[in-house]
């Protein structure tokens, strides 16, 4: 079988509820308390940032991130950082970097969510300062900190 390797292109989305409530997940394959947004990678090069968000929102919380009621927004904003040791393996030999673009996803309050448990062990809503200070990842903290200048547009 042919190896795939992974698109050094991904979206984080900061989802959030009307009150800026954040929802942070618990990863499962990390040993640390890693609480992040949900983030993923692009399945192929032509797939948008709104259709890799939509699909990895649904993967991992159970949310339909295109259904009434729900805002999902391309905050515009790009992270471009060095891929940890431990996963260079899923990408090409020779990639280093990773694009990361923000999207905003709003949500009604008490939405429920449907962990997928390959991935997280937990979900929390949290004020969307703790959320920050919660983060493992310096550049999802920067980004729920962005969230009163997304949300209130």
């Amino acid at each position: 079988m042919a190896r795939r390797d992974k698109i050094p292109q991904s979206v984080l989305v900061v989802i959030y509820t009307p009150q800026w409530q954040v929802l942070l997940l618990r990863r499962a394959d990390s040993a640390e308390d890693f609480w992040q947004s949900v983030t993923g990678s692009k399945d192929s090069a032509d797939e948008t940032w709104r259709q890799t968000a939509a699909r990895e929102v649904a993967e991992e919380t159970g949310i339909d991130a295109l259904a009434a009621g729900c805002r999902l927004q391309d905050w515009g904003l790009e992270n471009v950082y060095t891929i940890y040791p431990q996963w260079q393996h899923r990408y090409a030999p020779g990639v280093w970097h990773n694009t990361e673009r923000v999207l905003g996803l709003q949500v009604p309050a008490g939405l429920p969510v449907t962990l997928n448990p390959r991935e997280h062990t937990a979900f929390a809503w949290w004020s969307w300062r703790e959320a920050a200070q919660r983060c493992y990842s310096p550049s999802n903290a920067e980004a729920i900190l962005w969230l009163p200048r997304f949300a209130a547009v």
